[in-house]
């Protein structure tokens, strides 16, 4: 029949077919069908949300989950996004998530993120030595509800330069362009934001959080309460491939670097350089939730004005990172979700 048509319309029938045909190829490929469920992660590109990218790799080709990561340029903008549900995790700056739970949101904190990774960065041509020669000075951290405002606003407190230090909000990807620029004197973040001036010579490392704040949080996980009542598994998942990617990132570090720097549209050279300068001061072990260190958090924020009262009530279940087992992950990235 395809021969008494004549060249025309021939060309118009191929034409159509090799249309469907692309369109079915692109459907198969790029949709889940509804068989493939996906989890949208909110996070920050910094060292305590490694396990951010580390989840979404490994789950890339796995034919029934994809923990999917979603950049974010502030937290505001990810808490508000966890709230309205267009993301079911987020791996946030550790004190929203108390505020979070005090505005009545059902939340629950899951997982804390790799610790000791923040500094304290000032510019190299003020010479600062200690914390007092920046009087006058303007400093920037993440937010008001972050542990770099706690933290630092405890100790301006504590050595009397509350009123002579200027402490001013950041999101942490404009802090290194600020400081360049003069537009900052110092600047108290997650890396690898602070090594970017390190590296490049602008500034000079103040004082590492771990040395004023031991197993100082800076961020962690936070789930929405439906979420765990609907479907445990998956939290459970998320939790426990969070745990084991530390323990996978210690051991492949080259893998690492390559997989961090792609997502975080940094090069390999700054995160290496963030991830063993010095060597060996990422935590990857400590991530259980703690009812006392969060209530001390809480404790601060009051004290600081940041909130009214203290109240954390229902904001933690550890019961999904305490389950998690931490041996036989393999060379394989994939084997951290076994």
């Amino acid at each position: 029949m395809l021969s008494k048509i004549n060249l025309p319309s021939k060309i118009s029938i191929v034409s159509i077919l090799w249309l469907i045909l692309i369109s079915f190829s692109h459907y198969q490929l790029n949709f889940d069908h509804g068989s493939k469920k996906t989890v949208y992660m909110g996070y920050m590109p910094v060292i305590t949300n490694l396990a951010t990218p580390l989840l979404d790799y490994a789950s890339k080709d796995n034919k029934d989950i994809r923990f999917k990561a979603l950049k974010f340029a502030s937290f505001a903008e990810m808490a508000e996004s966890l709230r309205n549900k267009k993301i079911d995790a987020a791996f946030i700056i550790a004190p929203l998530s108390i505020v979070l739970r005090q505005q009545n949101e059902d939340i629950k904190i899951v997982y804390i993120g790799n610790r000791h990774e923040s500094t304290l960065v000032t510019r190299k041509d003020l010479k600062v030595r200690s914390l007092s020669d920046l009087a006058g000075s303007k400093i920037a951290v993440p937010m008001r509800f972050s542990g770099h405002n706690i933290t630092l606003r405890k100790l301006l407190k504590k050595r009397g330069l509350e009123k002579q230090i200027n402490v001013v909000e950041m999101n942490p990807p404009d802090m290194a362009s600020a400081l360049s620029a003069g537009a900052l004197d110092a600047y108290f973040v997650g890396e690898p934001f602070a090594v970017q001036t390190l590296k490049s010579g602008e500034s000079e490392k103040l004082f590492y959080a771990e040395d004023i704040s031991k197993y100082f949080i800076c961020n962690l996980v936070i789930v929405r309460n439906d979420f765990i009542k609907t479907d445990p598994e998956t939290v459970k998942m998320l939790v426990q491939g969070a745990v084991r990617s530390g323990i996978w990132a210690e051991n492949h570090l080259d893998e690492t670097i390559k997989i961090a720097a792609s997502y975080w549209n940094q090069s390999e050279d700054l995160v290496r350089y963030a991830l063993t300068t010095p060597k060996n001061r990422t935590l990857f072990d400590r991530y259980i939730p703690m009812q006392s260190e969060m209530q001390t958090m809480a404790n601060d924020m009051v004290s600081l004005g940041l909130l009214k009262n203290n109240d954390i009530t229902g904001l933690i279940d550890d019961s999904f990172a305490k389950a998690v087992k931490t041996d036989n992950v393999g060379d394989d990235l994939k084997t951290i979700f076994e």
